[in-house]
Formats: C-alpha cells, structure tokens, sequence
C-alpha cells in the first residue's frame, strides 16, 4: 500500500482481522465506510499470492455490483484500490444481523414474523442465484437487518462476499444453500421447521432451483455418509 493509503487506515477503526483480510470502520467522502484490506500472504510466493489476490478482489466486486443491478439489496461498492486490494464499502448504519434477530425473537411468540423473515432470505437467495452468484459464506450473520424504512419495515441486505464467485452450475448453488444449512442449524437449533420453509420460499423464487436443490440433497447425502465413517 502507498504512503498515503498507510496513514489513511492507520486513523481508520479495525473492527476485525481475520486469516484473509482486515476490516475497517471509518469516513470516506463524508460518508460511513467499511473497508476491506486484503493483505499479503507470507507463506505463498509473491507472485502467486498477488494474482490469487487479485482474483479474490475482482470476484468480491463483481458479486456486489451483480446484486446490485439484479435489484438485491447489498452495500454500495465506493472505491476499489486494486494496488492496495483495498475496497471502500457502504457502512450498513442502523442495523442488525438477522442472527441477532432470530436470537432474540421467542419462536412461540413470535413464529409467524419468524417464518416472514426466512421467506425472504429465501427469495432473495433464489434471486442471487438466478444471477449465478454464489455467495461462499451464507451465514444469518451475513445478512443485515437495515431498520429506519417507511412503515416500519427493514430492507435485508446481504454482506461479507469475500468468497464469493460467479458461477452458472448448481452443485455450487446447492452447496451455498448446503453452507447456510448447517450453520443455520448449528446456530439456532430446533429450527428446522423454518429452514424448511426458506427452501419452500428459495425454490418458489428461482427459475432454477430444481437442479439446485437437487445438488443439495447429494450433499446432504454426502455429508451423512462422511459422518457415518467418521
């Protein structure tokens, strides 16, 4: 990074910093903005780890901007520094993780608003699918509640493409949702009956969700059978 790009992070907030990248909380043309730096890999040949970089740069921008235009909600990409790896992203201010959420509705309470919620996360997913994005992470931690709409609503807005790539064959469709699925379960347990119903709601969505869904139960199929020997 250059001199410049240094000393603007080094005033910027580190929220996180993971095996791949660290990420920023800080003001960027007036604007909240996180921001994402990919930074070098010491053990890979510097060569490599420039192009893998790259690559994983070009393919986190292109999944955003591929959401965006398909009408799926996602945070606006301000600036991207490909010298750098660095992406200046949209802070989603005011909101809240839909992990957070379900953990914090009573499902007896609340179990109609509950079934509401994964009807939409299926939809959108189907929608992002159907633009042959594969998001790579699909957690309820990646999915964002952003509060503050007319009448009291919330858009759901989708983050944290870091893995993420563009690709048309549903075994990879079919493990995305098979990724979701079991850090869906692991998070919020006896929730199978609302998984169920964001499958219902992803394959009234997608055009394309027979083949996928269809991948999903040999992975299924797959991961019982490595638990079995395992």
């Amino acid at each position: 990074m250059s001199q410049a790009g240094n000393e603007f992070l080094s005033k910027a907030e580190l929220l996180k910093q993971g095996a791949e990248a660290r990420v920023y909380r800080t003001q960027f043309l007036g604007r909240p903005t996180i921001v994402k730096e990919r930074f070098p890999k010491r053990y890979r040949h510097p060569a490599l780890d420039e192009k893998l970089t790259h690559r994983r740069t070009v393919q986190e921008v292109r999944s955003i901007l591929r959401c965006r235009k398909a009408g799926i909600a996602a945070p606006v990409v301000y600036f991207v520094d490909y010298t750098s790896h660095c992406i200046f992203l949209e802070e989603i201010v005011g909101s809240t993780t839909v992990r957070e959420h379900i953990a914090s509705t009573h499902p007896s309470d609340s179990r109609t608003e509950l079934e509401r919620l994964v009807e939409r996360v299926g939809r959108i997913l189907g929608r992002m699918h159907d633009e042959d994005v594969v998001h790579g992470d699909l957690t309820t931690s990646n999915m964002l509640l952003r509060h503050g709409k007319e009448g009291g609503g919330a858009d759901l807005v989708l983050i944290d493409f870091g893995l993420s790539y563009v690709s048309a064959l549903p075994e990879d469709k079919g493990v995305d949702l098979y990724v979701l699925e079991k850090a869906f379960l692991s998070t919020h347990p006896n929730t199978e009956a609302l998984f169920d119903k964001l499958l219902q709601s992803y394959a009234a969505a997608s055009r394309k969700s027979a083949a996928v869904i269809q991948k999903l139960d040999e992975v299924r199929l797959r991961g019982r059978k490595r638990s079995m020997v395992g």
